[in-house]
C-alpha cells in the first residue's frame, strides 16, 4: 500500500494544495486514486473515440490538449484540464508551459506534415516531448500517451500503441524501462524510446 503523501519513482509530487482538488475525500493511497483515474481515463478514452472528423489542425491545438486532459481526469480532480500554478521536479517552470505547449504543437504539425520522422519515431518524439513539458499537476504521462495515440489513429492511420501491457502507474519493469527511456530522450537519444515501442510489439 502507497500513501498518497509518498511518491513511487517517477510519480508526479502531490501537494497538500493539489490534494483539496481531489474530489472523492475519502481516498488515501496511491492504490485507490489509480483505480478511480483507471475508470476515468476510460471514460475519456470513449470521448477522444467519438471526436468529430478531428483534423491536424484541431487536434493540435492548446484547447485540445486541455479538453484532453479533462476528459480523462475531470471525474477525479477539480483542476483537470488546467495548466500547473508550481514547479515540480519535473516539467517545464509554469510560466512556460503555455509557450511551450504551443510550440510544441507546432512542430508537431511540421513533423507530420513534412515527414521527418517514421511513424514509430514521430509517436516517440510526441509522447516524450509532451510529458516533458509536464503541463499538468498530475496525469502527464498517461495524457500524453493517449494524445500519441490520437495522433496515430486520426493522422497517421496507425494503431494505437500497447501501452496497457503493464500498468505504467506501478513500478513494474516495464515502468523502469520506460522512464529509462524517456530520461535518455531528455538529452536526445531516442534510440532506446525506440526499441522499447518495438519491444511493446507496435
Amino acid at each position: 500500500m502507497t500513501l498518497l503523501i509518498e511518491n513511487p519513482e517517477g510519480a508526479t509530487p502531490l501537494s497538500p494544495d493539489d490534494m483539496l482538488g481531489l474530489k472523492y475525500k475519502h481516498v488515501d493511497t496511491r492504490e485507490q486514486l489509480n483505480e478511480l483515474e483507471a475508470a476515468n481515463i476510460l471514460q475519456g478514452q470513449v470521448w477522444a473515440s467519438k471526436l468529430n472528423n478531428p483534423t491536424l489542425e484541431t487536434i493540435c491545438e492548446r484547447c485540445f490538449v486541455t479538453d484532453l486532459h479533462k476528459a480523462l481526469f475531470g471525474d477525479i480532480w477539480e483542476w483537470a484540464g488546467n495548466f500547473r500554478q508550481r514547479e515540480l521536479n519535473i516539467g517545464v517552470e509554469p510560466r512556460n508551459i503555455q509557450v511551450d505547449v504551443h510550440n510544441f504543437l507546432e512542430d508537431v504539425k511540421c513533423w507530420i506534415e513534412f515527414k521527418h520522422y517514421d511513424n514509430l519515431e514521430l509517436s516517440a518524439r510526441i509522447q516524450h516531448r509532451l510529458v516533458q513539458i509536464h503541463p499538468f499537476v498530475n496525469g502527464n504521462g498517461r495524457h500524453s500517451r493517449i494524445f500519441t495515440d490520437i495522433v496515430r489513429v486520426y493522422l497517421l492511420d496507425e494503431k494505437p500503441m500497447k501501452w496497457a501491457n503493464a500498468k505504467l502507474e506501478n513500478m513494474t519493469s516495464e515502468r523502469s524501462s520506460y522512464i529509462s527511456a524517456l530520461r535518455k530522450a531528455d538529452k536526445a537519444d531516442f534510440s532506446e524510446f525506440i526499441k522499447y515501442l518495438q519491444n511493446l510489439g507496435n
